[in-house]
């Protein structure tokens, strides 16, 4: 396991003076600082930005072109094919491409990569399919940033090729190396002036779709309607929560209550959630994989299918099939995860970069099971496995190592990669694999300290502090998630007066613990209970990293923590 220290945020601020203006705690207001919201519009946006403070679509570089493209397009007929991608947020972007087009009178379909067969993007098979088909213009998105081969191909046979993507995009001696298209909408382009490049795929289409639908003089009310679709893919595809992606999944999240797509609240009942409660976590490890299942597991058609179903019955039997391919994706990982540390802890543990070989193990989990490495060693771990021509993989990064750079300069090596910092996808041939390990790992310049797990810590805060009003104050933080995490208080030198554990498998235990000036509190840890109490020992004092809650149990509310971290005070 990777060691971990434990680190309070110092940023400095007039908090008293903030919390004044705002009508805030000191506490929230030091937490908002920690979350790097600096300035009153900052912050205004922070506590009360609306979806009236979005940036303008029209900022975008080639937006105005590609609208016009697609409404000239739509005028005349011409068919337009959409090739998305197979993940949350391509599955998002299609839908929400193709319901935009469609809407404005569009000859429009749509083609999802198959992950097997064809890999990330779009390929030449795509192309010449489309070409066979009749197909005018191509709409990517989500993907087609790398794809410069193939949309110099699709322009040689004659089609009209229009790319929107959030991808990185590869830097050449002359800055952006682009894609031949007619068009290339990405926030990423240096020459881009639009404010805030960090959004996903789906937000992109969205953005497309608003500037279409008011070109069309479409009520705006049709574009909102579709904005838990961009929040779904926001966290989906693990964007900040910072600036107008926080505002996308808070009032996308809300609007899910009142959703009138039938997949999505056949989705929701089929893990027993509450529509008019759904969480940025909801969406994250529950509703999310369940779309990802289809791609990874059968056809990401499945996803899309689901969220353009007109028909409760069919709505119900896709659900019920992702919802199914889900767990059985869960089983898979456990199993890869497993193989993966053992293999790490054999061969590996002294590497820098972890490259993990699982032959047998299902492409799709790859990502999955090398995110799972990192958060083990906090170490950047790839996981390859074999594919149908190849060798293909996916890494997951730590702050210290920008993966996608550490590609660039193995790319002799590769025969396909892209990603961002923290993420990527690879192809290589089977005999290049030892090397590609050697090689990251003598080009890492990675130190001890980069592997030490940093939980920081927002405020050391004593239990005489908690109240049911800061717990409902600190609810104008959400929606949390990457770049915008809960807020975590530490308190140390609490002593044990009461231990139970609990759960049928005995994953969690309940506390009973009191300050020095005693004040009590009860605390819940989800973890191996056994294990807690063997490490526990005759030892009956401990420091905690929590998280304040209310339990409400048999209509009373009682103030409780979750811990979610813990050190044994010898």
């Amino acid at each position: 396991m990777a060691a971990e220290r434990w680190m309070l945020q110092t940023k400095k601020a007039d908090f008293y003076k903030i919390a004044e203006k705002y009508h805030i705690s000191p506490v929230t207001a030091r937490i908002i600082r920690n979350r790097d919201v600096v300035g009153d519009e900052a912050l205004e946006k922070y506590l009360h930005g609306t979806i009236e403070d979005l940036y303008s679509p029209h900022l975008m570089k080639d937006m105005d072109r590609t609208v016009e493209i697609i409404r000239r397009k739509a005028e005349e007929g011409k068919p337009v094919r959409i090739v998305g991608d197979y993940d949350i947020d391509g599955v998002c972007s299609t839908y929400i491409l193709y319901q935009g087009l469609k809407r404005i009178g569009a000859v429009v379909d749509y083609v999802i990569p198959d992950r097997v067969k064809d890999g990330y993007g779009m390929n030449e098979s795509i192309v010449r399919n489309a070409a066979a088909d009749g197909i005018d213009t191509i709409l990517t998105c989500d993907n087609g940033i790398s794809a410069v081969s193939q949309i110099q191909t699709a322009i040689d046979l004659g089609m009209t090729v229009l790319v929107t993507d959030h991808h990185d995009i590869i830097q050449g001696d002359e800055g952006d190396v682009l894609p031949p298209a007619h068009a290339v909408v990405n926030p990423k382009q240096k020459t881009c002036s639009y404010p805030f490049p960090d959004i996903c795929g789906g937000l992109v289409a969205y953005k497309l779709v608003e500037a279409l639908y008011e070109a069309c003089q479409i009520p705006r009310q049709e574009w909102l309607d579709m904005l838990e679709f961009a929040a779904i893919a926001t966290v989906g595809d693990v964007m900040q929560l910072k600036d107008e992606n926080r505002i996308i999944v808070k009032e996308g999240l809300k609007q899910i209550a009142n959703t009138k797509n039938l997949g999505l609240l056949k989705l929701i009942e089929k893990n027993n959630l509450d529509k008019n409660h759904i969480s940025a976590y909801h969406i994250g490890f529950v509703l999310g994989p369940c779309l990802n299942a289809g791609g990874r597991l059968q056809t990401a058609q499945l996803a899309l299918s689901l969220l353009l179903a007109d028909n409760e019955g069919e709505a119900d039997f896709m659900a019920q099939k992702l919802k199914e391919l889900n767990d059985q994706r869960k089983d898979m990982t456990k199993k890869g995860v497993e193989e993966a540390s053992a293999q790490v802890d054999e061969n590996y543990r002294q590497d820098k970069v972890l490259v993990v070989y699982l032959p047998t193990c299902h492409e799709s989990l790859a990502g999955i099971i090398a995110g799972r490495l990192r958060e083990k060693y906090q170490k950047p771990a790839f996981v390859l496995t074999d594919g149908e021509e190849s060798v293909k993989g996916s890494g997951r990064s730590i702050e210290a190592y920008h993966m996608f750079h550490a590609l660039t300069e193995v790319s002799h090596l590769l025969l396909k990669f892209g990603g961002h910092p923290m993420a990527a996808g690879l192809s290589l041939r089977k005999e290049n694999v030892d090397e590609f390990r050697r090689q990251l790992n003598e080009n890492a310049s990675l130190t001890q300290e980069d592997f030490v797990h940093k939980i920081w810590i927002d405020v050391p805060m004593p239990f005489e502090y908690i109240s049911q009003s800061l717990i409902e104050e600190l609810e104008l933080l959400e929606p949390f998630g990457q770049g915008n995490e809960k807020p975590v208080f530490a308190q140390k030198g609490l002593h044990i007066r009461a231990l139970k554990v609990l759960g049928k498998n005995r994953n969690a235990v309940k506390l009973s613990l009191v300050t020095d000036h005693g004040t009590p509190m009860d605390a819940m840890v989800f973890t191996d209970g056994d294990q807690f109490t063997y490490e526990l020992g005759e030892h009956r004092e401990l420091d905690v990293i929590y998280y304040p809650t209310i339990n409400e149990y048999n209509g009373s509310r009682n103030l409780q923590v979750i811990v979610q971290n813990y050190k044994i005070s010898s």
